[in-house]
Parts: structure tokens; sequence; C-alpha cells
């Protein structure tokens, strides 16, 4: 056999590695927390986000508290790291000035009121006809058609249409998450939407709408209790702490009355809660508590003898019991336990970010990238802070500038 010729092997790339999204700019019209949620993300892994808002007091959530040191708590969370663009998009020269940036951009996101984009000639399937390279996103309540179409669509109202409401709580009482799931389901979908279409993109040469809704994306997220009613089994009850299916799965008060919460997967962990940890070896093969089954259908009398042998002992002890069975457990945080969580802490993930009131304590993103630059974490702009840099590179001379700004098309 004659010699095969060598494959060329790739040449190692320098270290670090740099952002993915290097390069890549992103001009969002955004508000409140989806679209804004979905840009930070891709502001982390490198890319320009050029955030637009109205010159009348811009993206709302700036005011919605003051706690971040008087600035609003949502907005820092969410905003780290973008370029803030005040502009009049009402105003056709503000429009004028949007295309011209767009012109040039990767991404372009928004998530305004359904219907108002596409009067302004900013939904995604307008903007792709013009520029065939942009991918757009589209971030609605409940989608662009449907009897649904133009409701309002809060956080809460989504959560409680699409059902995660009715089994969130205690039987007596339905509640809402107490994060605002609807916003952060819808814009992790388009996080990963704006991947996909990019690396879509770099095979076809045309980037496309993407299109995502709050409640598609928590419906997507309700598969389980959807699943489990719609196929023959009843709608999962509200069980608060507990677990709808699993038993036993929720909190038990120790001798201090701290809580300690558990939770035994399979029947081979409940044999060693009830060796090692109950120290009632007899209920491993007692038909009552044997299977997960059984003792589901006897929730109280499994959940009395697991809350009577931890109220013997403290949290330590439960905890360091449980453990050393290995089975499954956490303590009832709350959010000052959770800033000063020790794992937190032990994997150095906290940071700091600069904004309009100095610097603030922030998280690293939870997307790890061994090997390459760190995440950009840029601080938290001012309204209009970056409108005089980014007209400037467009080109307008400051006299321009300076008419925009007494005219009210731009703060």
């Amino acid at each position: 056999m004659p010699p095969q010729p060598r494959q060329p092997q790739p040449q190692p790339l320098p270290l670090p590695l740099p952002l993915p999204l290097e390069g890549i700019t992103v001009v969002a019209v955004e508000q409140a927390v989806s679209a804004p949620f979905a840009t930070r993300q891709l502001a982390d892994l490198g890319a320009r986000v050029i955030k637009v808002e109205r010159p009348d007091g811009g993206d709302f959530a700036r005011g919605y508290d003051t706690a971040a040191r008087g600035l609003a708590s949502h907005f820092v969370w969410a905003n780290r790291g973008k370029e803030s663009l005040a502009l009049d998009l009402k105003d056709p020269r503000g429009r004028e000035l949007l295309e011209e940036l767009v012109r040039d951009a990767d991404v372009f996101v928004q998530n305004l009121a359904q219907g108002a984009a596409a009067r302004l000639g900013l939904d995604a399937a307008a903007l792709c006809a013009r520029h065939p390279r942009l991918v757009a996103v589209d971030i609605s309540g409940y989608g662009p058609d449907g009897p649904y179409a133009h409701k309002r669509a809060y956080d809460m109202l989504v959560q409680c249409e699409a059902g995660l409401v009715a089994v969130t709580g205690t039987p007596e009482q339905p509640v809402k998450a107490g994060i605002p799931a609807a916003d952060i389901a819808a814009a992790m979908y388009a996080f990963s939407g704006v991947l996909a279409a990019l690396l879509r993109r770099g095979t076809t040469g045309r980037g496309g709408p993407v299109e995502v809704s709050m409640f598609d994306a928590l419906a997507e997220w309700m598969g389980h209790p959807l699943h489990h009613g719609m196929h023959g089994g009843p709608s999962p009850a509200r069980t608060g702490l507990a677990h709808a299916v699993i038993a036993p799965y929720d909190a038990y008060p120790t001798a201090g009355g701290t809580p300690v919460l558990l939770s035994v997967q399979n029947d081979r962990e409940w044999r060693r809660l009830a060796e090692q940890v109950l120290k009632r070896p007899e209920l491993a093969e007692d038909p009552a508590y044997a299977t997960n089954v059984a003792r589901t259908a006897n929730r109280a009398r499994t959940d009395a003898v697991v809350a009577e042998a931890l109220a013997a002992l403290t949290a330590e002890e439960a905890v360091a019991r449980l453990e050393g069975a290995g089975i499954a457990c956490a303590r009832l945080n709350g959010v000052a336990e959770l800033a000063g969580h020790p794992q937190l802490a032990a994997r150095e993930r906290w940071r700091e970010v600069g904004s309009p009131v100095g610097a603030l304590r922030t998280l690293l993103p939870p997307i790890g990238l061994p090997g390459g630059k760190p995440p950009r974490l840029g601080p938290v702009p001012a309204l209009g802070e970056h409108t005089d840099a980014l007209l400037e590179a467009l080109g307008l001379p400051e006299e321009r500038i300076t008419a925009l700004r007494r005219e009210g098309v731009i703060r």
C-alpha cells in the first residue's frame, strides 16, 4: 500500500482563548427582564451590546426599586456590560439612527409590546428582509398570533396561564414562583436561539428571525406535570416543599427547630435512610414503605417516621447523618445565606462591576469556559451614557448631536 499523505495537524490556539462572541455586535430595544437578561448573557460572552432606551426614563425596570445602593436590583442584575443609547424611536430621526446601527449589527433583539415593533418596522421578519445576515429576535408574551397574541403578558400572569402557579404552593394556597420564571425562561431560549442562528449563519451566510414567547417557554418548563396529567395521571397536587410523586421529599424540623430537607429518589436510598438515619431497619422491608409507590400512598406515615427521627437531632447532626448515609439533603437558606454561601466563596464566584453608584457585587455567569478569557463583566450603564460616543461613531457631527438632544430625540 502506498504511503498515505500526512494530514495537516491543527495548530494550537494561543491561550487564553478569546470569548466566543468577541466581534459580535448586538442592538437591543429592550425593557424589563426577558430581553435584557438574554442580551446580558451575550455580553458576558464577549458581545458588544447596545441597549436602546427611551430618553424619558429609559428601560422602565430602572424604576422598579432602589435596593442596589439607589439603583434598581432587576436592572443591575440584567444589564451589566452594555452601552446605553437614549433614543426616541417614535421620531423618524431616531428610527433612522437605529437603522444605521442595525445595518452593521449581527444581532437585533426586541421585546416591545405586541405589534409595536412591527409598526416601527423593527419586527424580526422585516429586519431580516432588509439585512439578510442579521439574526433578529422577537420576544413576546404569547407569540405573534392566536387569541392571546395581544394580551398583556407580565411574568406573574404568564405563570398563571401556563399552570406553574397551579402546581406551586401548598394544598390550600397556590403561589407564584419567587423569581420571574416566565421572563427567565424566555430569556434563556432567546439566548440559545441566537447562538444557534449565529452558528447557522456561519455555514449559510444568512441570519434569520428567532421567535420566543414567555408562554411557550414556560409551557415547555411545565413538561413533567403536563405529561403526568395529560397522559392518564392526575394533575400533580400542590405539596409545598414536598414532591407530588416522591416520598420522603420534604423539609423536616430538627431539635433546634431548623428545618433540614431531604430527598429519597429510589428504594435503595430508602433502605439506607431507614437503617442509618432513622435507625429503624425493619422499615426497609415493610410493605407500607419499601417502594416509592407505597411511600407516596402512605405519605403522612412516611413523613411522620422521618420527622420523629430528625426531631431528636440538631440540624448539624441530621445533615452529618444524612450525608454519611449518602442521602441528598440541604438546609433551607434565605437570600442572606445565599449571599454568604460557603460554596460560592470557596469557588470564588463573586466579582465586582462598576455602576453609576460605584462598584457592585455580582456573580460570575454559570457558563464556564476554562482555558479561555474570563467573562466580560462590564459596568451597569447610566441612561444615555454612551449616546454621544455611539452617534459620533456613526459620523454625526457635534452640532447635530447637540440639536438632536435639544429637540428630545436623544438624551
